[in-house]
């Protein structure tokens, strides 16, 4: 049996690792393994290798991926899908794990529709996909961003300043919402309820009631950027010193975490397996700490919900 795999989209942290147990977990199921660099287009453009047990050492603990990602403009057309499509079958690929966030599970789809069986395991940095408590790389980008809250904290005691980071989260406020709970931020801002003005004032007067060093706002990118709320500060608090900092790319890097790896490792041998066994057109999700197949046509059409009443807590425990 001949069976490919891709890394599609964003790269994130421990994508490396669901390649490795992708490919070594076809290896033991006797299954011929073709890796595709950079994405659909390597698909297109036939950019391939063949893959066993040894091409894959030492990549487990490795951040990015290996393969290599991108984005593929040819891939949202009807023809760019069926060029892939005639590839594969050229190549007598019989299934695809695809290795990616939204575009990936999309691009998937199309495949199936077009008679490629296709299995994805979600990675993405956002943590934003319908189905999956947990997407690869989210845990890393997480401690990642916790990192620079404790020392941006130091800073901001020292000197009495009020800092506002900037996260990645363009739809979703996930990322910004958790690490602010788990750093201790006094606001947070969130693209599903929009710039939390109201929120500001009143935890910057109350900060400056009880004598509190620093007051730290995190802001994800799809919200409003770290300029627009430290303009916004120093508008209406003229006498406040605001510092700003934006992660950017930063917070995509890096050897990913042990719970990372261990999402990657065990997500990436079951897409194999599903492939072997005749599954298609299902993502892998884990749900209760157990893995689950998800329809892929459920997951690209329904949103992932975060707990709204998490605001609330952020907000009681800065007080």
């Amino acid at each position: 049996m001949n069976l490919g795999v891709v890394t599609s989209g964003g790269d994130s942290p421990g994508m490396n690792a669901a390649v490795r147990a992708v490919v070594r977990q076809g290896v033991a199921l006797d299954a011929r393994m073709i890796g595709f660099r950079q994405g659909f287009q390597g698909i297109i453009d036939v950019d391939l290798r063949e893959l066993d047990a040894q091409s894959v050492s030492g990549i487990l603990d490795r951040g990015g991926t290996w393969l290599g990602s991108g984005r593929c403009p040819q891939f949202t057309s009807e023809q760019g899908v069926r060029k892939a499509i005639d590839t594969l079958h050229s190549l007598e690929i019989e299934g695809l794990v695809v290795i990616g966030g939204d575009g990936s599970l999309k691009g998937a789809h199309a495949l199936n529709r077009q008679g490629l069986r296709a299995v994805v395991v979600p990675a993405t940095i956002d943590n934003d996909i319908y189905g999956t408590e947990a997407t690869i790389g989210y845990d890393t980008c997480l401690n990642t961003i916790l990192d620079a809250v404790s020392r941006i904290r130091d800073t901001a005691s020292a000197h009495d300043r009020l800092f506002v980071l900037e996260v990645m989260g363009r739809d979703s406020g996930e990322l910004a919402l958790n690490s602010a709970l788990a750093g201790g931020a006094e606001v947070v801002a969130i693209p599903e309820t929009g710039p939390p003005w109201d929120v500001v004032r009143e935890m910057i007067e109350h900060g400056h009631q009880r004598g509190k060093l620093h007051i730290l706002i995190i802001v994800a990118e799809g919200s409003l950027s770290a300029d627009e709320m430290a303009q916004y500060v120093s508008r209406n608090f003229p006498g406040r010193e605001v510092r700003r900092s934006v992660l950017g790319h930063i917070q995509r890097g890096g050897r990913p975490s042990a719970r990372d790896c261990i999402i990657a490792s065990r997500m990436g041998a079951r897409a194999v397996t599903a492939l072997v066994q005749g599954g298609s057109d299902v993502m892998v999700g884990l749900q209760g700490e157990e893995l689950v197949l998800v329809s892929l046509a459920e997951a690209i059409s329904r949103k992932k919900e975060i707990d709204l009443s998490l605001l609330d807590l952020v907000a009681n425990l800065a007080r």
